[in-house]
C-alpha cells in the first residue's frame, strides 16, 4: 500500500539542504510569481473586461490558481518539516541520510543513492526519497544484506555495497 506522505500532521523528514530549497521557492513563489500574475490578471481585465471569454484572463487565472496551492502546499511541508543533519549520523545501518552504494545481483552494475525526504528527491542528483521502493528495502539493512525490489521491469535483487555519511 502506497504510504500518504502528506498527511496532515505527519512530519517530513529532510536534510538541511532540502528545506532550504523549500525555502527558496516558496519565497520566490511569494515574491516573484504571485505579484507577476497578479500583473497578467490586471493586464488581460484592462484588455478585455469580458472575463469569461478573456483566454489570456482566464489562463492568468489558471496559473494564479496554481501557484497558491503550491504556495499552501509548500508551507504545509516546511510546517511539518524535521531537519535533520546527516552530518551527524553515523553506523553501519541504513536509515534517512545514509548514501548506499548497491550492486544489482543479475547485472553486477553499481549505483550510489542518498536516502532524502520526499521533497528533495531526485533521480538525476542520485537522490532517492524515503518513500521510495528501494529506500524502503534498504532502511535498517547493513553492508552486504540483499535486498529485493519491485519494478516495473520486475523484481531485482540488490546487494549493498556500501554505506556512508556524507
Amino acid at each position: 500500500m502506497n504510504q500518504n506522505i502528506e498527511a496532515p500532521f505527519q512530519k517530513l523528514p529532510t536534510t538541511a539542504e532540502g528545506y532550504a530549497a523549500l525555502q527558496n521557492e516558496l519565497k520566490r513563489r511569494i515574491q516573484l510569481d504571485r505579484p507577476r500574475v497578479a500583473e497578467r490578471i490586471k493586464d488581460a481585465m484592462a484588455d478585455d473586461p469580458n472575463l469569461l471569454e478573456n483566454a489570456e484572463y482566464q489562463a492568468a487565472k489558471s496559473e494564479q490558481e496554481v501557484n497558491e496551492n503550491r504556495i499552501a502546499e509548500l508551507q504545509g511541508k516546511l510546517a511539518r518539516a524535521e531537519v535533520i543533519d546527516v552530518s551527524k549520523l553515523s553506523g553501519d545501518t541504513i536509515k534517512f541520510g545514509a548514501t548506499v552504494t548497491v550492486i544489482d545481483e543479475d547485472t553486477k552494475e553499481k549505483q550510489v543513492w542518498q536516502i532524502v525526504g520526499e521533497p528533495e528527491a531526485d533521480a538525476k542528483m542520485r537522490k532517492i526519497s524515503i518513500f521510495s521502493p528501494l529506500a524502503r528495502a534498504l532502511i535498517g539493512k547493513t553492508k552486504n544484506a540483499t535486498v529485493e525490489v519491485m519494478t516495473p521491469g520486475g523484481a531485482r535483487a540488490y546487494k549493498v555495497g556500501k554505506v556512508e555519511w556524507r
